[in-house]
């Protein structure tokens, strides 16, 4: 089925318009590569090849060189590994924390459709989504501040509070796909084993989780990539001992690129990347087990 609506597509196309349409992708696709390209054949330079002029292809252009590699693993082992250790740890934890509520909030707005001051909890729910994250990240700041004097919490900021931050603003996008996926579910489903004396928790596990889990599954990756991605927010709520990756290339770029920042890049890119790879097979695989065979 699939493939038959591609030639349907394609048969609609004159060769001119076809031929214009895989130029601009061609071209809008070399423009997103090509950055992430050079931040690749860059890591692999001497500080000196960075500077010397534009140069592309590795063993054409210039000798690939693991000067930068060595530098951030084995020289700065420690200074390395604590930025990638808080990165990772603050994006898996604050992702989870994001899924939960999120999906509480998307239940809330999708299955109680009226209920006592449910535009205030739709504005606070959905507000990181149009905030700016300037805003967001002070305003999260002074809120951690007044804790600390009012209840002794947080000690300082660290860690916890980018967790706390960063599952702020990803549960909001949690919210909205389960609550767009839920407006579109079949609750006859859910009625049916009500009715043969299913429990509502057991529904809601062994029926509702599972038909929207790809949604779950989506929702996690987003806040997930998000969490790994911030800077603006992680500088507010973020304490000496707490840097996140991004914030450590935001402050070493600004001394000037060098090939141990891209290595740096290269390694967050390929995390990303490798994620997003496997998130399309999973979603891919489970197209294909859908489409009827002709």
């Amino acid at each position: 089925m699939g493939r038959r609506r591609r030639g349907r597509i394609a048969r609609g196309l004159s060769p001119w318009a076809a031929a214009l349409a895989y130029l601009m992708l061609g071209s809008w696709t070399a423009v997103v590569v090509f950055p992430l390209y050079w931040i690749l054949i860059t890591s692999f330079k001497l500080p000196v090849q960075v500077y010397a002029g534009p140069v592309y292809l590795p063993f054409v252009d210039f000798w690939p060189s693991l000067h930068a590699w060595r530098y951030i693993v084995v020289d700065l082992r420690n200074d390395t590994l604590r930025p990638y250790v808080n990165t990772v740890v603050v994006a898996l934890t604050s992702s989870v924390l994001a899924l939960v509520l999120g999906t509480a909030a998307g239940f809330a707005l999708a299955r109680r459709r009226r209920f006592t001051g449910r535009t205030l909890f739709v504005f606070m729910t959905m507000a990181p989504l149009v905030m700016p994250e300037v805003i967001t990240g002070l305003s999260l700041l002074l809120l951690f501040v007044a804790l600390e004097d009012w209840l002794g919490w947080p000690a300082g900021r660290g860690v916890d509070t980018i967790v706390l931050a960063h599952a702020t603003f990803g549960m909001a996008f949690v919210a909205v796909i389960v609550q767009a996926r839920l407006a579109a579910f079949d609750r006859s489903l859910e009625e049916a084993a009500l009715d043969l004396g299913a429990r509502p928790w057991k529904v809601l596990l062994v029926i509702t989780l599972p038909l929207i889990a790809p949604s779950l599954v989506t929702g996690w990756l987003l806040a997930f990539t998000l969490s790994l991605d911030d800077l603006v927010i992680a500088s507010f709520v973020s304490g000496p001992a707490s840097t996140t990756l991004p914030m450590v290339i935001f402050s070493s770029v600004r001394l000037g690129v060098s090939p141990q920042i891209n290595a740096l890049a290269t390694i967050f890119v390929a995390v990303v990347s490798a994620l997003v790879l496997v998130a399309s097979w999973l979603t891919l695989r489970r197209s294909r087990g859908r489409d009827p065979v002709v």
